[in-house]
């Protein structure tokens, strides 16, 4: 397949090397995955009530999460069974430190909370705050309705005056915001959320005014305006030693030219300021769009995308540029287009009105808009195309294509000396193989491996001005390649004629069969026009239906693979899927085939080839090498040495190398083995030649062999011997019994 090779990375502590960087488990961060990224399991002795000590135990918390306590609230409370308190695990420069622990009432729940909120003043407004973040702790357990009730509280905090002097009900309510985008995905999926985050997300632009407040997965940034400042920039650095945003990479600037173009900051919105009253400004940046459900544009990737949002107090803006530098994993996908958007609170989803994008190192963005930008972004999984056929391959598919059509002929001008079945099952064999090997080797390779098999993603090799191309709304982040009716021909074709191979040499098993085991019968009455519409009309079924089933109109790559025109065989993940046609049409009727194939193989050679007949004089008795060769013919006109490929699927790299060599050798090569077998050694194409090409010809020296006769009769009771010598002769053999008539 094709692809560069990343320089190797010497990754510590259970790092993975990819794309020459090391990919670190989260509990190690830097570049080398060397810096200790948790605290360690921990005891605290903290008063959960009025002379009431209680040590309260913790396991290991990861950088920037909370882990509950061991100890629970007690069954008749109503948090029965939910850890009492919560403790997080944050960064004083490289060293992780625990915080102290927050105490949970264990008699208050989400709603009673909620229903607090409404009437609650400043002096219980934190201890509110708390517990609705402890209630929320454990992202994966939040349901539509706890986020929409959690939700709802912090809305209801946030709106209350001077909140923001309050720094601890404010990094609590941060934190509980925070903690609802990690919820699980599938929780943002109903429509009731909808108005309750366009309601959060509207006052968290109007707090972003006043506050200063960093989280794991929300950031909050203001400042004041000055009366000379013309322009401000809010630009976000992910730090990628450590591996989650910190307030000391949130930076605001005034006064400047444009777009600064660091390429390790991540995000970075400029405002261009007029009619300036000494206001504010302020910023927020989300790391993902949970809080933003389109209806439109569908998510599949599990991707991220970051949305950022500008407010302006006592001044109007002129114009707004923004500037992404997307990151993502460049080994598995490809970036084939973007759109500039922001969040049209009308409609309740993103709109690209008054947008336009452009494209260099950034993806950016200029909009008459300040509020909730993001870029949507569309995605191809970079495919590793399957290389050009090597010159070896081309000679062992020319060799068995010319071995193919010269057996063909053989067997058809020479059909008068056998059984007209005979040649017709040969010749149809021979046929289907035929046309399969040239699809093949004219058709296998992908065309779009020419446009999107580079390792230099269309990102990198594009670059777009301002308003070069449309603005339009995306519905998907990930997108099929271009549309190749060309290779999904090619695999129909394949697929049908590699079943037809198959399946004839199914129905020459079956010949054999019959011919060798059961000489004595006739075969079937319309034996030909039976197998015919057996052979060619079963696999003409099999791969309607599975087309009918599984292709639809802008989605081939359900029937067929991208990397090469062949059946689809795995799923998103690149892992083996049971619902893909490769296994339910090819590998499951392929596998029937050969075990019946290796049933009546086992059988001939047994009960013919290897056979002792005590009765054949010893000058009849077939030699060693003639049984070898007879056994060989009869594996490959079975087409038993596909049996290698179900081999290919063992899941190690070096077995599984060792048996795709002995596949490609063995039957790359079929049809060049059938002539051999069953046309070159035959006694009338050898005779043939010899007429046409004297030169060729070979002088016939007889071999006088030994032989006696005995005459018994009643009238002679002694036995009168007759000694002769006679030449061997050899005799035409049909196509079936050529290698099997002198076992039997």
């Amino acid at each position: 397949t094709t692809g560069s090779v990343s320089p190797p990375c010497f990754c510590l502590n259970d790092g993975v090397c990819q794309d020459g960087a090391c990919v670190c488990p989260e509990e190690w961060v830097g570049p080398l995955c060397e810096l200790v990224n948790f605290c360690e399991a921990s005891v605290y002795t903290e008063s959960i009530s009025e002379g009431i000590l209680k040590n309260l135990t913790f396991q290991r918390i990861i950088v920037g999460r909370y882990s509950g306590s061991a100890e629970k609230c007690e069954p008749d409370t109503v948090n029965a069974n939910r850890s009492i308190a919560i403790r997080t695990c944050t960064r004083v420069g490289k060293t992780p430190t625990l915080q102290r622990p927050h105490i949970l009432n264990c008699n208050e729940n989400l709603d009673s909370l909620a229903s607090q909120v409404e009437t609650a003043d400043v002096s219980n407004i934190s201890a509110i705050a708390s517990n609705t973040q402890i209630l929320t702790s454990i992202p994966g357990q939040l349901t539509t309705q706890s986020i929409s009730t959690a939700a709802n509280i912090a809305v209801n905090i946030l709106r209350m005056p001077n909140i923001s002097t309050d720094f601890q009900a404010s990094t609590s309510v941060m934190a509980t915001v925070s903690q609802l985008l990690d919820a699980n995905q599938t929780e943002f999926n109903h429509n009731n959320l909808s108005d309750v985050t366009a309601s959060l997300t509207k006052t968290m632009e109007e707090f972003s005014l006043t506050s200063n407040i960093t989280q794991s997965n929300i950031a909050i940034q203001s400042a004041p305006l000055k009366l000379n400042s013309s322009t401000i920039l809010f630009s976000a650095q992910k730090d990628t030693e450590l591996g989650y945003l910190l307030s000391t990479k949130l930076e605001v600037q005034e006064n400047v030219a444009g777009l600064i173009e660091d390429l390790s900051t991540e995000v970075q919105i400029l405002l261009s300021i007029m009619n300036n009253n000494n206001g504010r400004v302020g910023f927020v940046l989300y790391q993902n769009s949970k809080f933003f459900k389109s209806r439109i544009y569908k998510s599949h990737s599990s991707f991220s995308k970051r949305v950022v949002s500008s407010s302006i107090d006592g001044g109007r803006t002129s114009g707004v540029e923004i500037a992404f530098s997307p990151k993502y994993n460049t080994s598995e996908l490809q970036l084939r287009d973007h759109a500039c958007v922001f969040w049209d609170y009308a409609t309740n989803d993103w709109s690209t009105v008054g947008c336009t994008k452009g494209r260099d190192q950034f993806l950016r963005c200029k909009c008459n808009h300040t509020t909730n930008f993001a870029v949507l972004m569309t995605f191809q999984i970079k495919y590793k195309y399957a290389k050009p056929l090597e010159y070896i391959s081309y000679i062992g598919i020319g060799l068995s294509i010319a071995g193919l059509v010269i057996t063909m002929l053989f067997q058809i001008f020479t059909r008068k000396t056998r059984k007209s079945s005979i040649t017709w099952m040969l010749v149809s064999l021979c046929f289907s193989m035929l046309i399969f090997n040239i699809i093949f080797i004219s058709g296998i390779e992908n065309r779009n491996a020419r446009n999107y098999g580079s390792d230099t993603t269309i990102h990198e090799q594009q670059h777009q001005t301002y308003g070069a191309t449309n603005n339009t709304l995306l519905t998907s982040d990930l997108v099929d390649p271009p549309a190749d009716p060309w290779c999904t021909a090619v695999a129909v074709l394949l697929h049908y004629f590699l079943l037809a191979t198959f399946m004839w040499t199914a129905l020459n098993s079956a010949q054999l069969y019959l011919l060798l085991l059961r000489a004595m019968q006739p075969l079937p009455g319309h034996f030909i026009v039976t197998v015919s519409v057996i052979g060619w009309g079963i696999p003409a079924m099999v791969v309607a239906i599975t087309f009918g089933v599984t292709y639809r109109e802008g989605k081939a790559l359900n029937y067929r693979q991208e990397e090469f025109c062949w059946l689809a065989a795995l799923d998103e993940n690149r892992n083996f899927s049971m619902e893909k046609p490769m296994l339910w049409s090819f590998l499951l009727p392929v596998a029937l085939i050969l075990l019946f194939n290796f049933i009546i193989f086992i059988n001939i050679t047994v009960s013919v080839i290897w056979r002792d007949n005590k009765n054949l004089t010893r000058n009849k008795k077939d030699s060693f090498m003639k049984r070898v060769i007879g056994t060989i013919a009869i594996v490959v006109v079975l087409g038993i040495t596909w049996t290698v490929g179900y081999l290919m699927l063992i899941n190690q790299e070096e077995t599984s190398l060792i048996f795709s060599y002995v596949f490609c050798i063995f039957n790359g090569t079929q049809g060049l083995q059938i002539c051999i077998l069953y046309t070159f050694r035959s006694p009338i194409f050898k005779k043939k030649v010899s007429e046409v090409f004297p030169v060729f010809s070979m002088p016939e020296i007889p071999v006088y062999l030994h032989s006696k006769i005995y005459y018994v009769s009643k009238s002679h009771l002694a036995k009168h011997v007759k000694e002769t010598f006679r030449p061997s002769r050899t005799t035409s053999e049909d196509m079936s019994s050529s290698t099997l008539s002198n076992c039997s």
